[in-house]
C-alpha cells in the first residue's frame, strides 16, 4: 500500500461561514461560527457530531480509539481524537462502536434485473434506486456499476451530489462495448463517450471457449478512442495473456482476476509500472457453481435481513442444483477460483493495486451481501484484515479515480458505517452493521 498521506483540514465552500482550524498530530480539532466578511448573518449550517467512536481510515490504520468525526452539510471537516462544534449540532454517541469507510464496490452492476429474472423492463429508476437502497443496508455506500447503464443510470449518477443522499452512490460505464471491427469499435466509442459515462468497459474473453472473443485489435481500438475523450476503460478478462496484452495496450483497470494460470513476473511488472488496478470478483466465481447445493449463507441473518425468499426457495429447486453439478463450466469455474484466490496475495505482496468487486447485480449474484462474502473469500488468500478492509474503501476509491469518497478525511463525503464489532481483527466483522450514514444522512431500512 502507498505510504499514509499527511493529514490536514480543509474548509469547504462556502468559506466565510465557517473557520476550521486542527493540529490532528496532537489529537486535537476545533470549529468555531464567525461571520462573514461583510458582517451580515451566515446562512445556516447543518452540523453533526459523532463522539467517542474507534475511527477506522480509509487505508487501514486508525485515527483515534475514541475520536469524534464532525460532519457539515453532508461532509467530513475533521476527525480526529477531540472536536468542539457550534451550539446546536446534533450530536450522536456511538461509545463501543467502530467508524469505517462506506464500502466501495469497484466492480458492481446496478442493471435490469429483478430477483432471477433479467430484461429491458426492470431497467427503470425505480428499480435502480431499490437495488442502491439494498447496497445501502448492508453498507455499500457506493457501486461503479460496470455495463448495462442507459439513461436511468445516468440520470441518478448526476443527481446524487448532494446533502443527505438517500441511497448508495452509482457511476456508470455505460453500454459494454461489443464491436467486431476496430472501425466499428471507434463509433461505439464515440457513441457511449456522448452519454458522459465515468469509464469504458470491453469484455476480452470466450467464456471457456463457447463465444468468440474480441480481437485484440478490436480492444486496442477501443482504447485508443476512449483516450481520445479522456476516457478510462476497464477489461474483463479471464486469461493471464489477455491481462497482459491489454494492459500494454493501455488498459486502466482490470475487472476481474487472472483465472487460468498464476500471475507471473511480467504481468506484475506491467501492472506496476502503469499503476493498473486488479479487481479479483472471488464472489463471480463463486456464484457460478454455490448453489450446486444449499450454500452455508442461506442460513446466515445478515443475509437473510435482505433475501427475498421466493428467490432462495428457486435456488434450493433439486433440479436447479442438479444442473448446477452436472455443469462444466460451473465446475471449471471451481477451480478457477482457487487460481483466482492464489493470485489474489501473489499480487498483493508483489504491490500491485488492489480494488475490492464483485460483479453483483445479475441474479443470484447477491447485492450488498457478497460485497462482505467478497471480504471473506479474500481474506482466505492470507491478506490481513486491515489490508482488506483498505482494499475495499481506500483503494477502490483510488482505483475507482472517485473523488471525496473511501476515507474519513476532512473534505470527503460523509459516508461511512457504524459497525459493533473489530474488522482489524476479524473482517467478517464489518457485518456487525448498526448504521449506515450517506452524506451524513441515516439510511432507514426501507427508505
Amino acid at each position: 500500500m502507498s505510504p499514509r498521506p499527511t493529514r490536514r483540514v480543509v474548509s469547504l465552500s462556502p468559506v466565510p461561514a465557517l473557520v476550521v482550524t486542527a493540529t490532528l498530530a496532537l489529537g486535537v480539532s476545533t470549529i468555531a461560527q464567525t461571520p462573514d466578511r461583510q458582517g451580515a448573518a451566515a446562512p445556516k449550517e447543518r452540523f453533526q457530531v459523532f463522539r467517542n467512536a474507534r475511527l477506522i481510515d480509509g487505508d487501514g490504520t486508525v485515527i483515534a480509539e475514541r475520536g469524534v468525526l464532525v460532519v457539515r452539510d453532508g461532509h467530513i471537516v475533521a476527525a480526529g481524537n477531540a472536536a468542539t462544534a457550534p451550539a446546536g449540532a446534533q450530536t450522536i454517541d456511538l461509545a463501543g462502536r467502530t467508524v469505517i469507510p462506506g464500502l466501495i464496490n469497484a466492480h458492481g452492476h446496478v442493471a435490469d434485473t429483478q430477483g432471477l429474472q433479467t430484461g429491458p423492463q426492470f431497467y427503470t429508476e425505480a428499480n435502480l434506486v431499490a437495488q442502491l437502497r439494498r447496497y445501502a443496508s448492508y453498507g455499500v455506500t457506493t457501486v461503479v456499476s460496470l455495463g448495462g447503464d442507459g439513461p436511468a443510470g445516468f440520470g441518478l449518477r448526476d443527481r446524487q451530489e448532494q446533502p443527505g443522499l438517500d441511497r448508495a452512490r452509482i457511476f456508470v460505464a455505460g453500454p459494454v462495448i461489443t464491436a467486431a471491427t476496430p472501425e466499428a469499435a471507434r463509433k461505439e466509442v464515440d457513441r457511449v463517450a456522448a452519454m458522459k459515462p465515468d469509464l469504458i468497459k470491453i469484455r476480452v474473453d470466450d467464456n471457456l471457449g463457447t463465444t468468440t472473443k474480441m480481437p485484440l485489435e478490436v480492444a486496442r481500438a477501443v482504447i485508443e478512442q476512449a483516450k481520445t475523450h479522456n476516457l478510462r476503460v476497464a477489461a474483463h478478462i479471464y486469461y493471464l495473456d489477455d491481462a497482459k496484452a491489454l494492459v500494454k495496450a493501455g488498459a486502466a483497470f482490470i475487472a476481474h482476476s487472472v483465472r487460468d494460470q498464476p500471475v507471473d513476473a511480467e504481468l506484475i511488472a506491467l501492472l506496476k509500472e502503469r499503476n493498473v488496478c486488479v479487481c479479483p470478483t472471488l464472489t463471480r466465481e463463486l456464484s457460478t457453481f454455490v448453489y450446486e447445493s444449499e450454500p452455508d449463507f442461506f442460513k446466515d441473518p445478515f443475509f437473510l435481513k435482505g433475501a427475498d425468499p421466493a428467490v432462495l426457495d428457486a435456488l434450493r429447486d433439486p433440479k436447479r442444483q442438479a444442473q448446477m453439478r452436472e455443469s462444466r463450466s460451473a465446475q471449471q469455474y471451481k477451480k478457477a477460483l482457487e487460481v483466482a484466490t492464489a493470485n489474489v496475495k501473489r499480487l498483493f505482496d508483489a504491490g500491485v493495486p488492489l480494488a475490492s468487486g464483485t460483479d453483483t447485480g445479475p441474479p443470484a449474484r447477491f447485492q450488498g451481501y457478497f460485497e462482505h462474502l467478497e471480504l471473506e473469500l479474500v481474506a482466505r488468500s492470507g491478506l490481513r484484515p486491515a489490508d482488506i478492509l483498505a482494499m475495499a474503501t481506500g483503494r477502490s476509491a483510488q482505483c475507482s479515480n472517485l473523488k471525496n469518497l473511501g476515507f474519513l478525511r476532512p473534505g470527503q463525503w460523509a459516508d461511512f458505517v457504524v459497525v459493533t464489532g473489530d474488522p482489524l481483527k476479524d473482517i467478517k466483522q464489518t457485518r456487525t452493521i448498526e448504521s449506515v450514514w450517506i452524506a451524513g444522512r441515516k439510511i432507514e431500512p426501507g427508505s
